[in-house]
């Protein structure tokens, strides 16, 4: 019931992924990331613990393969489970068990990982890696190329009703988190578009919690 894409971007070091599906608030329960560390889309039958789970173990030093194993081997459940992976040096790792719902599919590229269940087609995650390394851009630019193409190669086997992009970069917070958490509308549509009115005051945001004395005005009434 979910496609997603995780990513690091090899100029900025930024880690950020996007994901659509038709349950609600996808994000809210899928979207993992680091800054410097890395990032885990954690999805299918959710365990949203594990996604930190794996974000723990890339801290303490390992590759995502070998997180990804760590995290994986033994554990119970993880049959149902999807999860993907990139580390700090663009390492890739996915794990699809054999529980995982309906047509499946998984992709791997440069800096990228994506993968989906309950799909309209296989190939969903090879377009979503595809678009992903052809676009250029702000990382958000090419995420949201990504998840475009995984709608365009037929996303879902049924309509999606929510959508996340979220960025980590040098912070504690995140850079970005983006959500659309439900509705009857094309929900990556509304994420587009969020993100294209987000993006031109994100570096504004970041100024005003680092030093707000040299932030630029919010532009509202009141504001001197």
């Amino acid at each position: 019931m979910t496609f997603s894409l995780v990513a690091r971007c090899a100029k900025t070091g930024q880690f950020g992924m996007v994901i659509s599906s038709s349950s609600p608030a996808v994000a809210a329960r899928c979207a993992h990331a680091r800054a410097g560390v890395g990032v885990v889309a954690s999805q299918n039958v959710t365990d949203p613990a594990l996604g930190p789970l794996v974000l723990d173990a890339l801290a303490a030093g390992l590759s995502a393969p070998e997180a990804l194993a760590q995290i994986t081997t033994g554990r119970a459940h993880i049959d149902y489970r999807q999860i993907l992976v990139v580390d700090a040096a663009g390492r890739r790792a996915i794990h699809s068990g054999r529980q995982v719902l309906g047509l499946w599919g998984e992709a791997q590229g440069v800096d990228c990982a994506a993968g989906g269940n309950l799909l309209a087609d296989a190939g969903v995650p090879q377009a979503m890696v595809t678009a992903f390394e052809a676009a250029s851009g702000h990382l958000g630019d090419r995420l949201i190329a990504a998840l475009q193409a995984g709608l365009a190669a037929g996303g879902e086997a049924g309509p999606v009703h929510s959508a996340g992009l979220k960025i980590v970069d040098r912070l504690d917070w995140p850079l970005a988190d983006l959500r659309c958490d439900w509705t009857e509308d094309c929900p990556i549509t509304a994420l587009a578009t969020a993100w294209q009115i987000y993006k031109p005051q994100m570096a504004a945001y970041v100024q005003r919690a680092i030093d707000p004395t040299q932030a630029p005005s919010y532009g509202v009434p009141g504001d001197e």
